[in-house]
Order: C-alpha cells, then sequence, then structure tokens
C-alpha cells in the first residue's frame, strides 16, 4: 500500500496575507474612491460610506491578491517584485487565489446588498478587468499593456460615486480619466530605469518594446494631454480656486519634467543595480536615469495633491447624515 504523500508545508506568515493584498496600491485606491464618494455631494449615510469604501478596499486588495498568484512566475524573475509573498514561496499559489476569489466575492456582494448594484458591479469589473484581461491577456502580449489596463486603476473614484448616488455621471468619469491618463507616464517613467526586469521577465513594456527614446517621447504627448484634462474640473464646476492652483502650478511642474524626460537619455543604459549587479531601491537609479526617476517620485505627488485638493473644497458640499439621529 502506497504511503501518503507528506502535506507539503508552508512558511506563510499573517504579514504576507497583508502583503497579498499591494497596501500601497489600496492606499491610493482608497484615496481616490473616497474623493469620489465625497465629490458625489449629497446626503450619505456614515455607515453605508464606511461600507462602500471598506468593500472598495477589500476588492483592491482581492484584485492584488489574484494578480500576485498569476504573476508569481513572472514575479521571480524581477527584483522589484521577487521578494513577493507568491513569487518568494511563502504563499503557495492556490492558497493566494483562493484568498483573492473569496475576498472579491465579499467585496462585490456585500457592497450590492448593503449600498447598490451600481457600485458593486463597478467593484466587479474592476477586479475581473485587472485580474484577468490585464493580467492574463494584456501584460504580455502588447506594449500598450499599460494603457489600456490603466481603466482598472482609474475606476475607484468611479465606484466612489456609484455607491453615494447611485449614479456615475460623467463628472465621475473625469474623474476616472484624470487618472487613466496619469498612468502612462507615471508607470513607462519608472519602466525605464527598470526595464531590464521587464525584459528578464518576457514583459513587453515600452522601453522593451519600443525602445527608450520612444517611450521617451510617448510619456511627453501623453503629458500634454494630462495636464489639460487635470485642470478641467476647475473649469467645469467639479473643483474651485484651490484645485485650479494646485491642478495648474502641479501641470506645469509636471510637464517640465516630462520636458525634462523627454530630452534625456534616461533608459539608454542599464541602471545602477544592474551596473553593479546587486539589489537596488526603487528610486537608486544612475544620473542618466534620473529625470524618469523624479517624474515618477512627483507623478504620485501630484496625483495625491489633485484628489486631496478636490476633497478638500468638497467635503463641506457632502452632509454625512445619521438615519437613527433624525
Amino acid at each position: 500500500m502506497p504511503t501518503p504523500a507528506a502535506p507539503v508545508m508552508t512558511t506563510a506568515q499573517p504579514e504576507d496575507y497583508f502583503q497579498l493584498l499591494k497596501p500601497r496600491v489600496m492606499s491610493l485606491v482608497i484615496f481616490t474612491a473616497v474623493t469620489g464618494l465625497v465629490a458625489a455631494g449629497g446626503d450619505v449615510d456614515p455607515w453605508l460610506a464606511a461600507i462602500a469604501v471598506l468593500c472598495i478596499a477589500v476588492g483592491a486588495g482581492a484584485a492584488g491578491a489574484l494578480n500576485m498568484a498569476l504573476e508569481g512566475e513572472t514575479d521571480a524573475l524581477m527584483r522589484r517584485t521577487r521578494g513577493r509573498p507568491v513569487a518568494a514561496g511563502r504563499v503557495r499559489r492556490d492558497d493566494a487565489l483562493t484568498y483573492g476569489a473569496v475576498l472579491s466575492l465579499f467585496s462585490v456582494m456585500l457592497l450590492g446588498m448593503a449600498v447598490n448594484w451600481v457600485a458593486a458591479g463597478l467593484l466587479g469589473l474592476t477586479i475581473a478587468y485587472y485580474a484577468g484581461f490585464y493580467t492574463l491577456l494584456l501584460k504580455r502580449r502588447t506594449p500598450q499593456n499599460i494603457v489600456i489596463g490603466g481603466a482598472a486603476g482609474a475606476l475607484p473614484p468611479v465606484i466612489g460615486w456609484a455607491a453615494a448616488t447611485g449614479s456615475a455621471p460623467w463628472q465621475a468619469w473625469l474623474l476616472f480619466l484624470i487618472i487613466f491618463l496619469w498612468t502612462p507616464p507615471h508607470s513607462w517613467a519608472l519602466a525605464l530605469y527598470s526595464a531590464g526586469d521587464y525584459a528578464r521577465a518576457g514583459i513587453p513594456m515600452m522601453p522593451v518594446a519600443r525602445g527608450a527614446k520612444s517611450t521617451r517621447l510617448q510619456i511627453w504627448l501623453y503629458s500634454l494631454v494630462f495636464v489639460p484634462v487635470a485642470i478641467l474640473p476647475a473649469f467645469v464646476g467639479l473643483g474651485g480656486l484651490i484645485y485650479l492652483a494646485v491642478s495648474a502650478a502641479g501641470g506645469l511642474a509636471f510637464l517640465a519634467l516630462a520636458f525634462r524626460l523627454w530630452r534625456s537619455r534616461a533608459g539608454d543604459a542599464p541602471d545602477k543595480a544592474e551596473a553593479v549587479g546587486r539589489e537596488a531601491a526603487l528610486y537608486d537609479v544612475r544620473a542618466e536615469a534620473k529625470p524618469a526617476r523624479d517624474l515618477f517620485a512627483f507623478s504620485i505627488l501630484y496625483l495625491m495633491l489633485l484628489f486631496a485638493a478636490l476633497l478638500i473644497e468638497r467635503l463641506p458640499a457632502s452632509q454625512v447624515v445619521c438615519p437613527s439621529c433624525v
């Protein structure tokens, strides 16, 4: 009689399952979703608002877990991602898939039953788009992966708006468009000094597929479109004077950094870590790549400032109502 196989042991710790949720990405998702919820205006039940934010956060984490489960082998080939729980072997792929699937179902169903099914449908679409369409179909097939796939990361403010009102008007989609157009310059700036990672993993990011020079030009062209769209809320009644000042001043800085990057040689040479054969932090780059590093870093700050300005201005217009207190 054959001896039963010994069970496969796992070294996973609670921290590993938290990291599967991609907490840094989740924090940005929460922030933009809350901004969408507040910008929608009207009466907001604080309990339903809290449930909506929780569901959006859990849904974003579920998408991250599914992505890591499906990308474990690829992540293991890249310096930037090989420490992730699945790539490092601390969490089994099937466990991560189950974890992500359960959280996905929980977040979508709770949002639908407690808040409304428009928001729940958009959340389900976001998870499926990121984990399925982007991760499985786009990422390895086209250098436009981050452009098309960026729709998933741009949907949270629309979900937040729908959670507050049960609808997704054009103002919500303007917030979507801001993030959607922000994504290529942000992601390609990082890819310029991480191209070696993507090449080893077989991912056709723009610098790998089209070269650094073409990527720098496309970043500049996208920036020329992105910045005016980022300022637009101030002229359609969505943002006020604070938003106008932040978006205009920050937009000029963004364009200056994008122009500097376009005229630079960023991405033409291997990054610093590859040159000396060691691990490197996200911002540890060769001198030639610093324009890419600077735009990448500033792009995060600019997006946060845009949504923070909108949040500050719209908060007084949003009424938090406690039904049991009326």
